[in-house]
């Protein structure tokens, strides 16, 4: 990306704001390397029977790291503190000026109180620049071993006091893998920690796509028939195969649940050729979108419901196309390059990520708008960034990419920067998709 198309980006990604809960405008990077907000983060206290030094460090490591992947703040220094360096002060009235006279946003307190496997932990966020007001206090219970799960969850409440819009540091990553085998579904920490699989049956599974209350994971599998078909996995309730109304002689190629969860978009065989469908879960109600003799696949919905993205190469090769959820209204937004594919919708709608196969042959991660007017790449490299998906905050995307040779997973923020590998190990990742809010 050139310096001139850079700037032009962070423009349009980053110009504008909007208002968070407490007045405060949600903030505006013009300079993507710098940090927006000076975190002051106390050590917790330890309010507990017995005493855990250890417990204490690794929850406000946790947190620093957690604020660190927001993007959004720059954690001081301990060393730099003119107030205590622990939470004694935790219900006591603040000195604000021994935090304002180290150029501190923000300031963290809390307290930790353990008893056996429970563990509670206090939390407050204080805005330093604001005659040090409380923006928000919350307290968190779970288990001794949830330390860091907490920690990222305070985290996420740190980003959303000051920014309106949780952080995503709690959240996590479902993604397609081989290297135990054949391909099966794997799920991640956002940050890259607890990786597990979550699907073993040895058959190829791909495309794992979440249900918007992030209880769910469909996916589509070839453990029947030798045919792909859909299925779902479920943390609550049945999982297994689902659509199977539909005609069993259908290869069901993807499938993405509707952001109000009762329906899904799905690309299945018609004719011998891919086309969209929408259905319910059952596979009734099926509604045939496209028709056509060419190739149209990878379903996305724009976060109201209203609208479709997909793939097809009706045009000669395989390009963006939107059109409303009735089918209607089929539209082309791509027109650089000779191969796009892979849309994945913003979650506030503003724009489309997808892989665009540039000169040099590789796929690079590009932007465009809904109605095909602003498109600009993000994430450039002479090896291949493929499947991007968007955190649910908006901020972030991950996506796979080849650039050591197999295929690993990255982050990187949506203004270009903070590039991050996430995934290491044998074999292939891709197809991630990141788990939405809970609802």
């Amino acid at each position: 990306m050139t310096w001139l198309q850079r700037i032009a980006l962070l423009g349009i990604l980053l110009g504008a704001t909007s208002a968070a809960g407490d007045g405060r405008p949600t903030v505006v990077v013009t300079d993507p390397s710098a940090r927006a907000y000076r975190v002051a983060l106390q050590r917790f206290a330890d309010r507990g029977p017995a005493k855990d030094a250890a417990r204490v460090k690794r929850l406000r490591e946790a947190l620093a790291e957690a604020l660190d992947f927001s993007g959004l703040f720059q954690v001081i220094d301990p060393k730099a503190f003119l107030g205590s360096v622990e939470s004694a002060e935790f219900d006591e009235r603040l000195v604000c000026s021994d935090w304002s006279q180290i150029r501190a946003d923000v300031l963290v307190q809390g307290e930790i109180h353990a008893v056996g496997e429970g563990l509670t932990v206090e939390y407050r966020v204080v805005d330093v620049a604001r005659a040090c007001r409380s923006l928000r206090r919350h307290r968190y219970r779970g288990r001794t071993r949830d330390t860091v799960t907490v920690a990222r969850r305070v985290a996420d409440d740190v980003v959303a006091a000051f920014t309106g819009k949780p952080g995503v540091a709690s959240t996590e990553i479902a993604f397609v893998s081989n290297r135990s085998g054949s391909p099966q579904i794997y799920l991640m920490d956002a940050l890259g920690g607890n990786l597990r699989a979550i699907t073993t049956r040895g058959s190829i599974d791909q495309f794992p796509s979440w249900h918007p209350d992030g209880d769910e994971i469909v996916y589509t599998s070839y453990r029947e028939d030798g045919r792909p078909h859909v299925f779902v996995l479920a943390r609550v309730g049945r999982s297994g195969r689902i659509l199977r109304a539909l005609d069993p002689t259908q290869s069901q190629y993807r499938a993405v649940f509707a952001p109000d969860g009762k329906r899904l978009a799905v690309a299945a065989t018609a004719g011998g050729a891919s086309e969209i469908f929408t259905a319910l879960r059952t596979g009734r109600s099926l509604r045939r979108l496209t028709k056509n003799r060419s190739i149209d696949i990878s379903p996305s919905w724009s976060p109201d419901g209203e609208q479709i993205a997909f793939v097809s190469d009706r045009s000669g090769s395989p390009q963006i196309y939107v059109m409303r959820a009735n089918g209607s209204g089929v539209r082309r937004i791509t027109f650089n390059g000779s191969y796009n594919a892979s849309p994945a919708w913003s979650p506030d709608g503003r724009w489309i990520a997808y892989e665009a196969r540039v000169a040099g042959g590789q796929f690079d991660i590009w932007l465009v708008d809904p109605e095909g007017e602003t498109n600009l790449p993000l994430v450039s490299h002479p090896r291949s960034d493929e499947g991007p998906s968007w955190s649910p905050d908006g901020r972030k995307l991950v996506f796979s990419s080849a650039r050591r040779g197999s295929h690993d997973l990255y982050r990187v923020d949506v203004s270009g920067r903070n590039l991050r590998r996430i995934t290491r190990g044998p074999g292939d990742d891709k197809s991630p998709s990141w788990r939405p809010y809970p609802r």
